[in-house]
């Protein structure tokens, strides 16, 4: 597989005009493939093998956030990363999530290619399906080199993506307390 990506990198430079025989661009296609497989990763993960058990029994029922959770992906449109950061809470039933597999399912989803609104999406309902919460909230805010390196060319532009489920979206003052919580007032 990496070879066939690294044969396609090489097309993709000469295509560009560059000699891909030069000095500093002959390992570049491999390189490049390997590259591309570390930052898609998430294809070869599944939810319950990155969970493995760790979801715990607890009688708490108090809203559980994690803020800050940085990530990054890959724009379906241009292939350009977008970096961020990734707030998530729920509102546990029964049973709690292992903290560091919050991050792990943030990296498994990041590391595919999409828009940052369906990542909020997948993120939220693979808490909910993972813990059957009563509710899950997650918010993306991120920086878009597609909006940054071309196009628009805008610097300072932040995208922000939120998904209530459950109590987060049914109650009013649960999503405000998350929203509280998350912009640190």
């Amino acid at each position: 597989m990496t070879e066939e990506l690294a044969n396609h990198y090489r097309e993709i430079i000469a295509g560009l005009g560059e000699d891909p025989d030069r000095e500093g661009l002959r390992d570049t296609p491999k390189r490049a493939a390997k590259a591309m497989q570390f930052l898609t990763r998430g294809y070869s993960q599944s939810l319950e093998s990155l969970v493995n058990g760790a979801v715990f029994a607890s009688e708490t029922e108090e809203m559980v956030l994690v803020k800050d959770i940085e990530l990054y992906s890959m724009c379906e449109h241009h292939l350009l990363p977008f970096i961020g950061k990734c707030h998530i809470a729920y509102m546990p039933r029964g049973k709690v999530l292992g903290l560091s597999k919050f991050a792990r399912i943030v990296d498994m989803y990041a590391r595919r290619m999409q828009i940052q609104e369906n990542l909020t999406r997948e993120i939220a309902e693979a808490i909910q399906q993972v813990t059957g919460a009563h509710g899950v909230a997650v918010v993306i805010e991120a920086k878009h080199m597609c909006m940054m390196m071309r196009g628009v060319e805008k610097q300072n532009s932040n995208m922000t993506t939120s998904v209530m489920l459950g109590a987060f979206r049914n109650n009013q003052t649960t999503r405000q307390e998350f929203l509280l919580l998350v912009n640190g007032r």
